[in-house]
């Protein structure tokens, strides 16, 4: 096996597009954190808080890697993982994990500061722990209840650049912690089989797929009022109020459709649709800060 097959299986270990979407969460919480335009110390901050949240994360993704391998080989989308392949060792796996998560605390703790140092490491304990080892495999509401480490990237990054957590930061929270079970739910959908097969309580699972559909929708409506609270709030202005009355009606939709007349094509586009309207709900939010 060549260095780069080595190296490939090992950046596979840390789920790149996962921790790009988390990195770029956590810049958009550190760039509203910073009233005008940031100067290159606040530019010099930012991109050492981001090396140092990547890190983690990917250390975070590695671990799960490590605990779910035998899950993930029963399940097709995440069957081709080194871990599930057996193409890594455990401890290989897990030193990789160390090695990341010591790095990124450092880097956090030396030139950000520790209070973003010791929220990075809750997250990892959150998400590698208390989600991966006991609340996926325990109850349907994993998803509700996990969804709290997979919010928290922009409280990191306003964390970051202000050395504390102000209401903003919350907010940013609140949207993606109430994104989060539609987002998943529309996934479990149309993998309801490989989630049963793995033997994990996921709601299609245990609660059946109308029933779960209703939640989707339930829950894009309540993401709609979420969305509504940096405009109401007075940390946005008329930009993104546009954007995000048009993608939370877009997600209302699609949630409605699933609703009324479900399909594993649709769940498809809904799904996709749920990584879009969080990509640009957060770019709107910047585009606003800098031009209202």
């Amino acid at each position: 096996m060549t260095i780069l097959q080595v190296f490939r299986q090992y950046y596979v270990l840390a789920k790149p597009r996962v921790i790009q979407l988390i990195v770029f969460c956590a810049l958009i919480g550190m760039v509203l954190a910073v009233p005008g335009r940031p100067s290159w110390a606040d530019v010099r901050l930012a991109a050492l808080a981001c090396l140092g949240i990547w890190l983690v994360a990917g250390a975070a993704a590695a671990f799960n890697c490590l605990v779910e391998k035998g899950i993930d080989s029963r399940m097709k989308r995440t069957a081709w993982r080194p871990t599930a392949k057996g193409e890594l060792s455990d401890t290989q796996t897990l030193s990789f994990s160390t090695v990341l998560c010591s790095l990124g605390c450092a880097v956090l703790y030396v030139w950000v500061n520790p209070l973003t140092m010791w929220l990075t490491l809750a997250t990892f304990v959150g998400y590698a722990v208390i989600y991966t080892v006991v609340l996926k495999p325990m109850t349907p509401q994993n998803i509700v209840i996990g969804g709290a480490s997979g919010a928290m990237p922009p409280v990191l990054g306003w964390a970051a650049m202000m050395g504390e957590v102000s209401p903003e930061a919350l907010i940013l929270f609140l949207i993606i912690f109430v994104w989060t079970p539609p987002h998943f739910w529309a996934l479990a959908l149309y993998r309801v089989e490989d989630y049963r097969k793995a033997g994990l309580p996921m709601l299609p699972v245990t609660h059946g797929n109308e029933f779960t559909r209703l939640q989707v929708f339930l829950y894009t409506l309540l993401l709609a009022a979420a969305c509504m609270m940096p405009y109401i709030y007075g940390m946005s202005g008329w930009i993104y109020l546009l954007a995000a009355l048009g993608l939370s009606f877009g997600f209302c939709l699609y949630g409605y459709w699933l609703w009324r007349d479900y399909s594993d094509a649709l769940a498809r586009k809904a799904f996709r649709f749920s990584l879009i309207h969080l990509s640009l709900l957060f770019a709107a939010l910047l585009l606003d800060h800098y031009i209202v």
